[in-house]
């Protein structure tokens, strides 16, 4: 108390120190308005917008309404106001301390401005202080703001200030700007323009640290406690073998809502080794309990199976119904597609009426498909029903006992039979085994005559092809041979009957025989150059099998092309029927046989364009 006391004295406001004329109304509404109080008998606006000022004030009672009347210089209450809304505009006004002034800034002025706010800041630097101001002074200024911890001034004009709570430093960087005065005094070193701003300290960042550490451990003890309370409880305990607890399972095992529990105790107890000559008995008859359930499990399975069945057969009539709509439909495009209303029906209407009917049909197709799907599988169960006996109707019928004696006799059948498949197995592998080890070199030298035989008959085969192939050759050669004769013969016939012609003309003209033999000379030298000509017609012949294949397919192709095809798009084709083959050796083929394919030209100037045509009909007639 004494202490709040002394620092309630040392911020009372000395009226000797506030130098300003009481007969001047401008400055005592001033400063009675920066408090907080409108002056009694004062007429004009109030400076500061009530929001600013301290709530719960009644102008007409000079006094707060509510409680008792407090100095309005008490920190908290503050020389500072608390920051106002946004919507409001700041208006700073002159603020009184006992040993300086601050006047503010020109409200025209944009605001000044700050660097980034450092995490935990609790610390501002403050510069543009007055040369004469004392370290008291400043802590009589800033100690408005809140609780100072320390301050650390420079031998220069400006300190740094540390306070207790960073909401603190908000209200001094409200002081940035201010002119600060000392005194009355008019000398320059006894004012100076503040500069309030956040400032980096280590020891703020490290209790901002520390907090965030906090706070994140107590995020994570938030979390594990919502884990724990999500997590699924844990199963119960097994409880240890005695008489009672095994009396009161038994009594469990009988009912079959308890008995999944029950069973898994069981299951527990005889694993952990409690069954003994003196409780083996009392097992006993806990497993002839639980062996009692078989019966009701497999009665359960059946009715789900005959619910399973009976789900089956309404599956079965619903899309039976459905696949009869379907024939219906398929049947009304039908009929709509005949003759008779099919020429009534516009071009688009007929289009939409086609694809309504493929569509359908493809329904129908796909129930029906579907429908004998379900037939066929019914039909398969039939037939597995009639060829065996189904072991769990076997069971159904029979006595639990019975059931499951019945159950160890096929389990041992199965591995009686997977052995002897075993001993099968390795009886065939030591045959091989020992008919590769003893084979006889007899069986050995047949195999090898037999290879041997084969490769000579493939070889006897390959030779026979060969000569097939000569002998068509030298067949077709003879035959080129005897139209070469036929074709020299009708010339020497035509070149004959020249040569008779011009013997009667030069025996009417009166020639001698020396014309006679120069015109027997022309003759000869005539057939001769008419037999070069054919030759050389003939020259360009077909030199393989494949070339006449070659050229029979590109008739073909070229045929069904009227206007022609360019040698890229016929390469292209041809190239997936023997991707060997070159553009060059096509269009070489091509030239060779004029009188089978011509080139023609199509287009003009870029769209020039090279088209092979077949005109073998046309050579023929010329022929």
């Amino acid at each position: 108390m004494a202490a709040a006391a002394d620092g309630l004295g040392s911020i009372a406001i000395d009226t000797t120190q506030l130098n300003m004329s009481v007969t001047d109304p401008t400055a005592w509404a001033t400063a009675m308005n920066n408090l907080g109080m409108v002056p009694v008998g004062l007429a004009g606006q109030q400076l500061v917008t009530d929001s600013i000022c301290v709530p719960g004030f009644d102008p007409s009672l000079s006094m707060m309404t509510g409680i008792t009347p407090i100095n309005p210089m008490i920190p908290g209450m503050g020389l500072v106001p608390p920051p106002p809304p946004t919507d409001v505009p700041v208006v700073k006004e002159i603020i009184h301390c006992k040993s300086c002034t601050l006047f503010p800034p020109n409200p025209n002025l944009p605001p000044p401005s700050t660097r980034e706010r450092p995490p935990g800041c609790k610390t501002v630097f403050v510069g543009g202080l007055p040369e004469n101001a004392t370290e008291e002074i400043i802590q009589e200024v800033f100690e408005q703001c809140g609780d100072i911890t320390a301050i650390r001034k420079s031998k220069k004009n400006f300190c740094h200030i540390r306070f207790a709570e960073e909401f603190m430093v908000d209200k001094a960087i409200y002081l940035s700007g201010y002119r600060m005065r000392l005194g009355s005094s008019t000398d320059k070193k006894d004012s100076g323009r503040l500069h309030v701003d956040f400032a980096q300290a280590r020891d703020d960042f490290y209790e901002w640290e520390c907090k965030q550490r906090m706070l994140a451990r107590e995020e994570r003890h938030r979390r594990k406690m919502e884990e724990d309370r999500l997590r699924p409880p844990s199963p119960p305990a097994i409880m240890h073998y005695s008489e009672h607890e095994a009396a009161l399972l038994a009594e469990k095992l009988k009912d079959d809502t308890k008995f999944s529990e029950a069973i898994t105790v069981l299951l527990t107890w005889i694993e952990r080794g409690e069954v003994n000559r003196r409780s083996a008995n009392q097992f006993y008859s806990m497993v002839q309990s639980a062996n009692s359930h078989v019966r009701r499990l497999m009665n359960e399975k059946a009715a789900h199976e005959q619910e399973m069945e009976q789900a089956k057969e309404s599956f079965k009539n619903a899309l039976t119904g459905i696949l009869t709509q379907f024939e219906q439909i398929v049947a009304v495009f039908n009929a709509s597609t005949r003759q008779k209303a099919w020429d009534h029906f516009s071009k688009a209407q007929r289009k939409n009426i086609d694809i309504w009917r493929k569509h359908s049909e493809e329904l129908r197709n796909a129930h029906s498909e579907q429908l004998m799907g379900i037939r066929r599988e019914e039909e398969m169960e039939m037939s597995d029903d009639d060829s065996g006996d189904n072991p769990s109707k076997k069971l159904r019928v029979d006595d639990s006992a019975l059931a499951a004696q019945a159950y160890a006799l096929k389990e041992e059948n199965d591995s009686l039979r997977w052995q002897l498949d075993a001993y099968r197995n390795e009886v065939e592998l030591l045959k091989q085994e020992k008919g590769q080890l003893f084979r006889t070199e007899e069986s050995l030298t047949k195999d090898q005559q037999l290879q041997f035989l084969q490769q000579t008959m493939q070889g006897m085969q390959q030779q026979l092809l060969s000569i097939q192939e000569e002998l068509n050759n030298k067949k077709s050669e003879l035959e080129q041979a005897k139209e070469e004769q036929t074709h020299t013969q009708a010339m020497l016939k035509v070149l004959q009957e020249q040569l008779k012609s011009a013997k009667e003309l030069a025996e009417i003209n009166g020639h001698d025989e020396s014309q006679a033999n120069e015109i027997n000379v022309l003759t000869v030298a005539l057939v001769n150059q008419e037999r070069e000509k054919t030759s050389e017609k003939r020259s360009p012949g077909l030199k393989s099998e494949k070339e006449a294949l070659l050229i029979g397919i590109i008739s073909t192709f070229l045929h069904v092309h009227p206007f022609g095809a360019n040698i890229e798009y016929l390469w292209s084709y041809m190239q997936q029927l023997d991707s060997r083959i070159s553009a060059n050796e096509i269009e070489m083929l091509l030239m060779r046989l004029p009188r089978m394919f011509k080139q023609e030209f199509t287009g003009v100037g870029a769209t020039l364009e090279k088209r092979w045509k077949f005109c073998a009909f046309e050579g023929i007639k010329t022929v």
